[in-house]
């Protein structure tokens, strides 16, 4: 049935989420997976498809009411939260880096950036959000608003008109102007400034106890005004550390920042003051084990998903796991291979953090930096049909959320790892899922070996792969040996698991049976090794979307637990 798989979504998600969401914790969110919005580049209200060339730096139209006619797409896919662009009033007009679409040149953060649409607007969509169960997570800024300077560059320091940067308007506001020549040195890291003469931007005085309070403030009233569920906090690394926790105690909701860096250490001592981090000391080698599967080490990412869960305050729950977003290159732009790019897109779903997808990754946008990265999504036509990366998203979505609705201390217990002898696969175990991924690309043939000293599974028991219904077996010693042609990954769950709340692949498997000995040999899972288009099917072969109970702990008293 045409978009069956939307409209199941849809009328499930309405009945058992019209409730009343309120401040929503990390621990609330570690229950969701979130799909990034760029709002001027996802949809236009009106539903028109306008020319949108990245290398212009220019808006294209996009704007919340078309993130609203959008809503059945995203949740469509299973996501049941929506990051979108910070959404405060950016300095207007054409600078040498072109017009502030993207949201990261406030002005006036009192006010609501009109090219995105209007204060009912974003109330909307927050209302729509809500009404179907999902959280809305809001970008801001804190570190800085911007100005084009007054006077030639040639004069320093530059000049500026203060009464267009509100609530602030004057320079005692801000840090005195020099930009950060030296990342090794925190205090310039947090007083300096980023960007350039052409487009400086002013470094916001957060030692200043008034501008202090005028920040919590703001961040407060932004939450309670657009029922904000969560905030991701751009440019943390450049504001003082004791600055964070009293600023999300007045948000009041669940707090993840950005620290550009791949040192878990320096990483990790922000998750003291917000709820957690975006994991970029993973993305780093998620990234670089992916891109280069003759050298590519697979067993990096281990050591540094490690690292961070001792070092993480709360370990690994609480952070936004990723592989793509608005400043990083998208896979594709260096990774043609499908087969790499479905074990790429995999990580984020199967650890411990809150999966984060950035819009278009789903269609298989190509963009390399930014601004290349930031495409009219509405140019894809939002195609659900023949576009295997967006059902193996959705595959993924439901493998997680039938996970969390199986194993009650799914979210609290840590993915492991079981040594493999190459470095070019990984298995992860984050029962009842154990998920194993290659970076050999689809000429390859990947080979797992999971020992029964592992303890994963029972003898004989059947695994289901839910990327392609096929089964395997656990050996009478409790091992288990898998072998996959074309280099795909693989996300088993015991059958057990997959029929407890409702109808993944059938009673267990519609692929390929393997037995596997007791030597631990198999064959390869399926006849070709190849992922099936459907992915989590029902008995007659259409695509089931699971976001129903399985998201939640369950229904009390006809109350919904979140």
């Amino acid at each position: 049935m045409k978009n069956s798989w939307r409209a199941v979504a849809v009328a499930v998600s309405t009945v058992l989420f019209s409730v009343t969401v309120i401040a929503a914790s990390a621990e609330d969110w570690t229950k969701r997976s979130i799909y990034q919005v760029v709002t001027d580049r996802f949809a236009l209200g009106n539903g028109s498809s306008p020319r949108c060339a990245t290398n212009e730096r220019k808006y294209c139209g996009g704007n919340w009411q078309g993130i609203i006619s959008k809503l059945d797409y995203i949740q469509g896919m299973g996501f049941d939260a929506i990051w979108i662009s910070p959404v405060v009033e950016n300095i207007e007009g054409t600078t040498i880096g072109g017009e502030a679409y993207h949201g990261y040149w406030a002005q006036n953060i009192n006010s609501l950036n009109a090219n995105f649409g209007s204060d009912e607007d974003l109330k909307n969509l927050s209302s729509a959000l809500h009404e179907r169960g999902m959280y809305l997570m809001v970008d801001v800024v804190v570190n800085h608003l911007v100005a084009v300077p007054t006077n030639t560059s040639s004069v320093w320091p530059e000049t500026f008109d203060y009464s267009l940067l509100q609530p602030f308007g004057g320079s005692h506001s801000f840090h005195p102007q020099c930009f950060i020549s030296d990342y090794s040195n925190q205090t310039d890291v947090e007083q300096c400034w980023l960007g350039d003469a052409s487009i400086p931007l002013l470094d916001i005085d957060t030692e200043n106890s008034t501008v202090v309070d005028t920040m919590y403030s703001w961040v407060k009233n932004l939450v309670s005004n657009y029922d904000i569920d969560g905030l991701r906090v751009d440019t943390v690394k450049h504001v003082r550390q004791d600055f964070w926790p009293d600023f999300a105690s007045n948000a009041g909701v669940y707090t993840v920042g950005e620290v550009f860096t791949g040192n878990v250490s320096y990483v990790a001592s922000y998750t003291e003051g917000l709820d957690s981090v975006l994991d970029y000391p993973t993305y780093f080698a998620v990234y670089d084990a992916f891109n280069n599967p003759t050298f590519g080490n697979m067993t990096v990412i281990a050591d540094v998903v490690t690292q961070a869960q001792d070092q993480y305050n709360h370990g690994t729950f609480y952070v936004g796991s990723f592989v793509e977003n608005q400043d990083n290159p998208r896979i594709q732009s260096t990774v043609s291979d499908q087969s790499v790019v479905k074990n790429f897109i995999t990580w984020p779903f199967i650890n411990d953090g809150i999966p984060i997808l950035y819009y278009g990754q789903e269609q298989g946008y190509q963009g390399a930096n930014d601004p290349a990265n930031r495409e009219a999504l509405w140019l894809s036509g939002f195609s659900t049909e023949d576009k295997p990366l967006l059902t193996h998203v959705q595959a993924l979505n439901s493998a997680r959320k039938q996970a969390i609705s199986y194993n009650s201390s799914f979210l609290t217990t840590k993915a492991s790892f079981i040594s493999q002898s190459s470095i070019s696969t990984l298995a992860i175990s984050k029962p009842p899922l154990l998920t194993l991924l290659t970076n050999g690309g689809n000429s390859s043939n990947a080979t797992w070996i999971i020992p029964s000293t592992a303890g994963l599974y029972s003898p004989n028991e059947t695994l289901v792969d839910v990327l392609t219904c096929d089964s395997v077996m656990m050996a009478s010693d409790g091992s288990l040996n898998v072998v996959a042609t074309n280099g795909l990954p693989k996300v088993l769950m015991p059958t057990e698991a997959l029929n407890s709340s409702g109808s993944f692949c059938g009673s267990g498997s519609q692929g390929s049976s393997v037995s596997v000995g007791p030597n631990g040999s198999s064959a390869s899972a399926g006849s070709n090794g190849s992922s099936s288009p459907g992915g989590l099917k029902g008995l007659n072969g259409e695509i089931v979307v699971v976001i129903m109970s399985l998201v939640f702990t369950g229904i009390v008293s006809g109350m919904l637990i979140v």
